[in-house]
C-alpha cells in the first residue's frame, strides 16, 4: 500500500512531465501502470484542479526580472536575450514581458496595414511592378514595405504555380516526347562514356602496374592483378563500379589486399631457391628445389615452388642435339642381353653401364664415356677426349677395374658400339673377369639407364649455354667437374633427395 503523499507525488509527476506515465515509473520506481491510471482517475473525480498540486517553480523571481529587462534594454528581440542568457524558450519569455510590462513587446505587422497582413491585391501590384521593371526591386520593396527577399517570394508564389502549369498546357506534346527522348539518349550515352572511360582506365593501369602488354584484356588478369588495379584506381572510380567491371568478387577482392598489405611470405624462401639454382648448374626441377629447401628445413609444398620459379624466372634450359652413334657394324658375335632393362642392383659393382655421348663445340667436338653403377647411378670412372677412338674407351674401363674389390665381378652392359668388340676391349674384360652384356641391335632402351644420365648432364650443363670462346680443354674441365659434383652433392629423389656418395655412408659402404 502507497500512503497518500506517495499518491500525491506520483500524480503531481504525472502531470509535470506531460501525462507520461512511463517517465513516472523510471522516476520513482513505483506504482504500476494501473495503479497510476486509477490513483489519477480518482483524483480528477475528487478535485480534477491540477494547480492545487504542489508545483516547484523553474525559475525564480530575480531570473525572470534579468530576462525581461535584457530583453527591453537589448532592441526588444526575443531570439537574442534567449541566445545571450542560455533561458527560458519564447513563450515563457513572451509570457513574462505580458505579465511585468504589459504593451512593450513588439509586434510586427505590414507597413500598409497595421493590424492585418497584405492584401492579395497589393502583392500581385507588386509582383506586377516587379516583372516590368521599371523601377529597381529594392526601391519596390520599400514602398511596399518589404524586404526584398519577400518581394521575390511573392513572384515565385505567384508564378510558380498557376501561371507555370498555364503556360504548360500550351507545351507541343511531341515536342515534349522528343525532349524526354533525348534526355534518355544523354543519360545512356553518358553512362556508355563512363562505362569505357572505366575500362580504358583499367587496361591503361594494368599495364603501368603490373608490366603488361598493350593487348592485355581484363580476362586474362589474376585475381591478385585485378586487386591491385581496383586499389589504384579506387580514388577515381567507386570500389562496386570496379569489382563489376573486372569481373572480380568482393570476397576475393579483400582476400588478395589483405595478402598484398601482409607482404611477400617467401621472399628470404626467393633467394634461397635461385642461389640453390644457380649453383647447380641451373639444372634443377622444382621437385629437387623442393627437397633442397626440405633439407634446409623449409616446408614448402611443391606447388608453391613452382610458382616462386615461375616468378623468378628460374627456367631449366632443354634444348637438344641429335646425338653421338658408335655403331660400326656387326663385328664378331655379340653376347646376350643379361640385364634385360632391369637397371636395379642390390650392392654396388654388380651392374655397370657404359657407353659414348658427343658434345658439339664452337671449337671442336669431345667425347664422353663413363661407366654408371646401377646401385645408386654413381659414375664409377669416366674419360673424356677429343676423338672416340679405343683409348677414350679402355682407359675408363681400366680405372673402374681399379675400383673393385675381390670378389667383385660386376656385369658390364654396353650397346653395339665398335668400341665394345675391339680386342684390346675384349682382353681387358677377360683378364678381369668382367661378365660382357649387349643391347640389342638399334634398341638404346636397352641401356636406358645411362642415356638417362647423358640426357640429365647435357639437359643441366650443356644446353642453353653459350660456348663461344671456350676451348676444349676448359671444356673438358667443367664436365669432370660436373661429374665430381654430380657423384658427391647432386641430390637424387630415388635416393632420398641425397647424393649417391652420401646414400653410400648413409648405408655405411664407404
Amino acid at each position: 500500500m502507497y500512503s497518500k503523499a506517495e499518491r500525491l507525488r506520483a500524480i503531481e509527476l504525472y502531470f509535470k512531465f506531460g501525462r507520461k506515465i512511463t517517465s513516472v515509473i523510471r522516476e520513482l520506481g513505483y506504482p504500476t501502470e494501473r495503479n497510476l491510471r486509477r490513483w489519477v482517475q480518482a483524483w480528477e473525480a475528487s478535485s480534477g484542479d491540477i494547480s492545487c498540486l504542489p508545483r516547484k517553480e523553474r525559475y525564480s523571481d530575480a531570473q525572470k526580472q534579468a530576462a525581461v529587462d535584457h530583453y527591453l534594454t537589448h532592441g526588444c528581440c526575443l531570439a537574442h536575450t534567449r541566445r545571450t542568457l542560455g533561458y527560458p524558450c519564447g513563450a515563457l519569455l513572451i509570457r513574462w514581458i505580458d505579465e511585468l510590462h504589459p504593451g512593450w513587446r513588439r509586434i510586427h505587422t505590414s507597413v500598409q496595414n497595421a493590424s492585418a497582413p497584405f492584401k492579395p491585391e497589393v502583392k500581385l501590384q507588386a509582383v506586377r511592378d516587379l516583372c516590368t521593371r521599371t523601377i529597381p526591386a529594392q526601391k519596390i520593396a520599400q514602398d511596399v514595405g518589404v524586404s526584398r527577399q519577400v518581394l521575390y517570394k511573392w513572384k515565385d508564389e505567384a508564378i510558380g504555380d498557376e501561371t507555370y502549369q498555364f503556360m504548360r498546357k500550351n507545351d507541343d506534346p511531341s515536342l515534349i516526347q522528343e525532349r524526354d527522348a533525348l534526355r534518355e539518349e544523354l543519360a545512356r550515352l553518358t553512362q556508355a562514356v563512363k562505362r569505357q572511360q572505366l575500362e580504358l582506365d583499367i587496361l591503361k593501369k594494368a599495364e603501368e602496374i603490373i608490366k603488361k602488354d598493350p593487348g592485355i584484356s581484363v580476362s586474362t588478369l589474376t585475381n591478385r592483378e585485378k586487386t591491385k588495379v581496383a586499389d589504384a584506381l579506387r580514388d577515381t572510380h567507386p570500389l562496386p563500379v570496379l569489382l563489376s567491371t573486372l569481373r572480380l568478387a568482393r570476397s576475393s577482392y579483400f582476400y588478395h589486399r589483405a595478402a598484398l598489405r601482409a607482404g611477400d611470405k617467401h621472399a628470404g624462401v626467393r633467394v634461397s631457391l635461385s642461389e640453390i639454382f644457380h649453383a647447380n648448374y641451373r639444372c634443377y626441377g622444382y621437385r629437387r628445389l623442393h627437397a633442397m629447401l626440405r633439407h634446409e628445413g623449409v616446408r614448402l609444398s611443391e606447388k608453391v615452388v613452382r610458382r616462386l620459379m615461375s616468378e623468378e624466372k628460374l627456367v631449366v634450359s632443354t634444348a637438344r642435339r641429335r646425338r653421338y652413334s658408335s655403331y660400326c657394324g656387326e663385328i664378331g658375335v655379340a653376347p646376350d642381353n643379361l640385364l634385360a632393362r632391369d637397371f636395379t642392383a642390390g650392392l654396388p659393382n654388380q651392374k655397370w653401364l657404359t657407353d659414348i655421348t658427343e658434345f658439339h663445340l664452337p671449337a671442336g667436338k669431345v667425347w664422353l664415356s663413363p661407366v654408371v653403377d646401377c646401385f645408386d647411378g654413381k659414375v664409377v670412372s669416366w674419360s673424356l677426349s677429343t676423338r672416340p677412338d679405343a683409348m677414350l674407351a679402355n682407359s675408363m674401363l681400366e680405372r673402374a677395374i681399379g675400383t673393385l674389390k675381390p670378389p667383385e665381378r660386376p656385369i658390364i652392359h654396353s650397346d653395339r658400339g665398335g668400341h665394345y668388340r675391339w680386342p684390346g676391349w675384349l682382353q681387358r674384360i677377360s683378364s678381369s673377369g668382367l661378365v660382357r652384356s649387349m643391347s640389342r641391335k638399334g634398341c638404346s632402351p636397352d641401356n636406358a639407364a645411362c642415356e638417362g644420365f647423358f640426357g640429365r648432364l647435357k639437359n643441366e650443363m650443356y644446353y642453353g649455354r653459350n660456348w663461344s670462346g671456350v676451348t676444349l680443354d676448359d671444356f673438358m674441365k667443367q664436365v669432370d667437374g660436373y661429374i665430381r659434383w654430380y657423384n658427391s652433392h647432386r641430390i637424387k629423389l630415388s635416393l632420398g633427395a641425397v647424393s649417391p656418395e652420401t646414400y653410400r655412408k648413409r648405408l655405411g659402404l664407404i
